[in-house]
């Protein structure tokens, strides 16, 4: 046979080999390309393919030439598989490792995201407290008046209701109500001041005889006071007095402006208490039209529940409040204290303030007695006093007042203290109510938002 064929088949598988290992070392290429990037894993060729399956000679024997092509088919096929491993060991030594940012607000730990959050929340609370303190700080006689109002229309509201209920129109309910409410409190205001300008030469001299025998008594007393260091305390007091005659002159003008500011809150009082009661329910649905209409639903359940709790606080304290008066008055009474009377009324007015009001008022029938009857009917003033509030706050406010009045009693001592300092005694008697009726509003927009309107499930 011929010779020509076999070298044809071996210058077609030389030519064959040649263009399998371009192919491969272009994709090695690619792939180290690709690795460098991050996007792949190079590879490099093999050796095997590189070192078998060239061309023999021209002139080689067919023998020779078949062997040789042999290797480089063998070196063809395995070479990509030891080129994938190099390569791919190569594309990880040479490629950056990339790590990604985390977010920074999930690099702030848990416990200062939610301090933080709450943080702002608290400022934009306080900032609102403080600018409206300084609302009301200045127009504290427009809403002492006007609150002073709310309490009164609690008070006679039932009245009216009652009224109204029997037939009578409600014009004609609403102005006997208010007319009976109003002459009854200036009686009681009247009745005060007449038994104080009746008594007050009468007290002026037991007082004096009062503070003698109190001297007498630390005269004799086991503490050693002497008539000097009584003399003493006697002239200290007077030159005290003498001392500050402008601070007690310009005190005295004050007052005067003070009278006045108070006849204009009383004005003020009595005319939103005859609006309040006329058309309470109209002004209540008129104000609802100034909440935003999400939140009208809400607010417009939780106001029904706020009235009732004020009202149930208004007479509940009236109630407390004439007991104490009756019987610490027939107490102070029966052990010969002046003024028993005005004491009384006292007590019922002081009331009105919670825990503090009692202690003043039973700490000025004390004083009262000390320095008029003497040391031990001060003592029996005192029991006296202290059983009769003690029965006052273990019985008869839990079961008056009961649950419709629910205030820890450390927020009654915060709200009258931050009261009084705010809007003085005015502010201290509105204090426990408007804490109590923000109690309630409070619990009842929870409950709305959690079970939504009464009457759906």
């Amino acid at each position: 046979m011929s010779r020509v064929p076999g070298w044809l088949d071996r210058l077609g598988a030389g030519l064959r080999g040649w263009s399998e290992r371009l192919e491969r070392r272009r994709a090695d290429m690619e792939s180290e390309s690709e690795g460098a990037d991050g996007t792949g894993v190079a590879r490099t060729s093999g050796h095997a393919g590189d070192t078998g399956g060239g061309p023999g000679p021209a002139d080689s024997e067919g023998a020779g030439g078949a062997l040789g092509g042999g290797e480089g088919a063998e070196a063809a096929a395995d070479g990509p598989q030891d080129s994938s491993s190099a390569g791919a060991v190569r594309g990880q030594a040479s490629a950056p490792v990339l790590y990604a940012r985390p977010d920074p607000a999930s690099a702030v730990p848990w416990g200062m995201r939610v301090a933080a959050e709450a943080g702002w929340r608290l400022l934009v609370l306080a900032g609102t407290v403080w600018v409206l303190m300084r609302i009301i700080s200045s127009v504290q006689l427009l809403v002492l008046s006007f609150t002073s109002a709310l309490l009164i229309t609690a008070l006679l509201q039932p009245t009216v209701a009652r009224l109204t209920r029997r037939g009578v129109p409600r014009g004609l309910a609403t102005s006997l109500t208010a007319v009976l409410g109003f002459v009854i409190m200036g009686l009681i205001g009247w009745f005060v001041t007449w038994q104080v300008m009746e008594n007050i030469n009468d007290l002026s001299d037991q007082i004096q005889d009062g503070i003698d025998e109190l001297r007498r008594w630390l005269l004799d007393s086991p503490f050693h006071v002497t008539e000097n260091q009584i003399n003493d305390i006697a002239q200290n007091l007077r030159d005290a007095i003498s001392d500050n005659t402008d601070t007690i002159t310009s005190a005295g003008l004050e007052g005067v402006t003070v009278i006045v500011e108070a006849l204009t809150g009383i004005l003020l009082a009595m005319f939103s208490t005859l609006f309040l009661l006329y058309d309470g329910r109209r002004i209540w649905q008129w104000t609802l039209k100034l909440v935003p209409a999400a939140a009208r639903p809400g607010v417009s359940a939780a106001g029904p529940q706020a009235w009732g709790t004020l009202t149930a606080y208004v007479r509940g304290t009236v109630i407390v409040a004439l007991i104490d008066a009756i019987f610490i008055g027939l107490g102070i009474y029966f052990l010969d204290v002046p003024m028993a009377v005005p004491l009384a009324v006292f007590i019922f007015l002081f009331a009105f303030i919670p825990l503090v009001g009692a202690v003043f008022s039973g700490a000025l029938a004390v004083v009262v007695a000390l320095v008029t009857q003497g040391v031990f009917t001060a003592v029996m003033t005192l029991v006296v006093v202290l059983a009769v509030q003690q029965i006052e706050g273990h019985i008869l406010q839990p079961f008056i007042l009961g649950r419709a009045v629910r205030v820890h009693p450390l927020a009654v001592v915060l709200s009258v203290a931050a009261g009084g300092l705010i809007a003085g005694i005015g502010g201290a008697v509105v204090a426990v109510p408007l804490v109590a009726v923000t109690n309630t509003v409070v619990g009842a927009l929870r409950a709305y938002a959690h079970d939504g309107p009464p009457g759906t499930d």
